[in-house]
């Protein structure tokens, strides 16, 4: 039998033992970590699914980690399968199939960088997750022995560890180590190599028990994954439409963002989300035709002499002295070229007032299952947009009969706090309709505007579909604040052409009267964004 090493060099180099195994598919930094553990300490919903989990599946409080950093990382780096503890090899297949698929790519488009769309998107792989670690607990059976084996292995190195220790402890002074010594590290050495092999052994069962069940893996992974880019896509529009940027977003709490998305998901006006961000997608193209510093549209070029108009080229002449005569000759004949504009008044000061029409009628629903609320709320909210742009403050103002109104406020030098613009949005008064109560209202708002910053030419728009009497004496003060102030009133007629007719009382109170009558088209309103 061959003597035992003497040297505890040449003990140490016969001890090498494998190094412990990884139980996290993909690496992360500690503050990825870190980023994992908040969300997770603030997402109830993701401590009742890993509580669900654990209590079936060891390995599956790391899978959600896998999961979430898969989603959040900017670059996702796996592991490789043979760093891995045999026990989280299913893991690692799963967290694989999701990487390579495009359904994935795609959801990682919404959720990298942002630790709530990741966690919303680990909450809606949740069932194909459940399905997959129950349809895989068989085949998880030779990954925990596995690991069992590595326990060992990884006790055996520990005992070869206490073995040198005690041999270094007895070496001579020559430095040679006494044989009991040296043999008592030999027999650890060897229970160590043989503790490896059956390690070794049970990884590879483990994984050709697990390598058969990876197409179905793959494939439901990527269903998973597609259904979870389906979800985030929707949540991401919802928010543009309700003008709720990923700035805003992501500054916002967990638990208060998750709650604006499930309100916004169950907004009475929710089915209508595609016609509110239509009506604003309308709204930002008729700002942009607009010419600045002209009194209308942009629709060619003319002769003249309003030096505000010049197109470019006859400026130019000004800078070549032999010119300058020309263009003074010109000017004089009022022969310059300039830009024709038509149609549009000069843009008001003041704030911009939507006097929105929520009486019984107006729930009333159009033939395409739109409603004459869900029109008249989505056109209020692309004027508070155009409010915005202007640096004008909105008013939103709800009634019906005389006794029943709300006032919403959104102050020009402050974001619209989306939870206002939601009340506002679903908030539906029913009942009547009175003319005096919202008109009067909003001539109130724009008196104290002009009250508290002499700021006058505010905009009102009255959004109804009925038409009502006014007193004759309201109607002179009506008449005399309008004056005074020098606003503009636009009506908008909700599917009722016969309120747009000449001799109604809406026709009288407004400067500009429009029939809305098929409520799809948002284009009929066109011009009003051009004219507010």
């Amino acid at each position: 039998m061959a003597q035992p090493p003497s040297k505890p060099d040449d003990l140490a180099a016969r001890s090498a033992i494998p190094s412990v195994r990884h139980t996290g598919a993909v690496a992360a930094d500690r503050f990825d970590i870190l980023t994992w553990r908040d969300t997770y300490e603030q997402s109830a919903a993701l401590r009742d699914l890993a509580a669900e989990f654990t209590a079936r599946h060891a390995s599956a409080a790391d899978l959600l980690t896998d999961a979430f950093l898969a989603a959040y990382q900017a670059r996702p780096h796996l592991r490789a399968s043979a760093a891995m503890a045999p026990s989280r090899l299913l893991n690692h297949h799963i967290i694989t199939a999701l990487l390579d698929s495009a359904e994935f790519t795609e959801l990682r488009r919404t959720t990298a960088g942002d630790p709530y769309a990741a966690a919303m998107a680990v909450l809606s792989q949740a069932s194909t997750l459940r399905r997959i670690l129950e349809q895989t607990r068989q085949a998880q059976e030779p990954a925990e022995h596995a690991d069992k084996t590595l326990q060992e292995t990884e006790r055996t190195a520990a005992a070869v560890g206490d073995a040198l220790e005690q041999a270094a402890e007895e070496t001579d002074e020559d430095g040679t180590v006494p044989n009991a010594a040296a043999e008592s590290v030999h027999r650890a050495i060897e229970a160590a190599r043989r503790a490896d092999a059956a390690a070794q052994q049970a990884a590879r069962t483990a994984t050709r028990s697990l390598t058969a069940l990876v197409p179905g893996i793959r494939a439901a992974a990527q269903s998973a994954a597609a259904r979870a880019a389906s979800a985030a896509r929707k949540e991401a529009a919802l928010m543009r439409t309700w003008g709720v940027g990923p700035g805003q977003l992501q500054r916002m709490p967990f638990d208060h963002r998750k709650h604006l998305a499930e309100r916004l998901a169950g907004s009475r006006l929710s089915q209508w989300a595609d016609l509110i961000g239509r009506f604003r997608q309308m709204a930002s193209g008729e700002r942009a035709r607009k010419v600045q510093s002209s009194t209308g549209e942009l629709v060619g070029v003319t002769l003249g002499d309003d030096l505000s108009r010049v197109v470019p080229s006859e400026l130019a002449n000004l800078g070549l002295p032999e010119l300058r005569a020309v263009f003074a000759a010109r000017y004089a004949a009022a022969e310059l070229m300039l830009y024709d504009t038509q149609g549009d008044q000069t843009t008001g000061r003041g704030a911009i007032i939507a006097c929105v029409d929520t009486s019984h009628s107006m729930y009333e629903e159009g033939p395409n299952g739109i409603t004459r609320e869900a029109w008249a709320k989505a056109c209020a909210l692309a004027l508070l947009d155009q409010a915005r742009h202007a640096h004008r403050d909105f008013v939103g103002i709800l009634f019906s009969a005389a006794d029943k109104l709300q006032v919403f406020r959104f102050p020009a030098d402050e974001p619209p706090d989306i939870t206002r613009v939601l009340e506002f949005a679903e908030t539906f008064l029913g009942g009547g309709t009175s003319y005096q109560r919202p008109l009067s209202a909003a001539a109130e708002v724009l008196q104290q505007e002009f009250n508290d910053t002499a700021r006058s030419r505010g905009d009102i728009v009255m959004i109804t579909d009925d038409d009502c009497g006014v007193t004759e004496q309201w109607m002179r003060h009506w008449k005399a604040t309008k004056h005074q102030l020098g606003f503009r009133v636009f009506g908008v007629a909700v599917g009722a052409p016969r309120v747009a007719e000449a001799d109604s009382v809406l026709d009288a109170l407004c400067d500009n009267l429009r029939s809305i009558e098929d409520l799809t088209d948002i284009h009929t309103a066109a011009d009003l964004f051009r004219l507010v």
